[in-house]
């Protein structure tokens, strides 16, 4: 099924490409979130009318998106839970709970990106992908005390100030 996109789409294309791709991945996904057009005679010369105002639109949103991330780089989430004596947690650590941490309205769930389960104690990584090329990446420091957390967050601390000197 041949598409406009709209916007920028990972491993896809960027806006303004035709691409094609599977209908279900485009009836499912794609057209659903606005973010491609069916690519007809009459879609293609209305995305070549709308072509300009889309993209100030487009700039404008990557620019909140960069402003945001300013605040958020660096960013070190602190979250206590449950876990046995061997450091596996009581169940994991899901998008929704670094969210809800983050306190931060703009911020969805569906931004943060995991690289792999969380299911143990320490420091983990995550991404936070504001915009399609607006990416940020935090640190997710899983604890079983606010102590332990304080003792993790200052040991990465020292590591990352004692690799910065080498």
């Amino acid at each position: 099924m041949e598409l406009i996109l709209l916007q920028r789409v990972e491993n896809l294309g960027k806006m303004g490409d035709i691409v094609n791709v599977r209908p279900g991945y485009a009836r499912n996904f794609l057209l659903p979130k606005k973010v491609a057009l069916r690519a007809t005679k009459a879609n293609i010369a209305h995305f070549e009318t709308e072509k300009e105002a889309l993209e100030k639109l487009n700039s404008n949103h990557i620019k909140e998106a960069e402003a945001l991330a300013k605040t958020l780089k660096g960013v070190m989430v602190t979250l206590v839970r449950q876990a046995s004596e061997g450091g596996q947690l009581y169940g994991s650590v899901t998008p929704k709970d670094i969210t809800e941490s983050l306190r931060n309205d703009k911020v969805t769930k569906h931004a943060i990106k995991i690289m792999r389960p969380i299911k143990t104690i320490g420091i983990h990584a995550a991404k936070i992908q504001l915009h399609p090329e607006v990416v940020v990446d935090i640190a997710i420091n899983v604890a079983m005390s606010e102590e332990e957390a304080k003792i993790q967050a200052k040991a990465l601390e020292q590591m990352t100030a004692h690799t910065e000197t080498d």
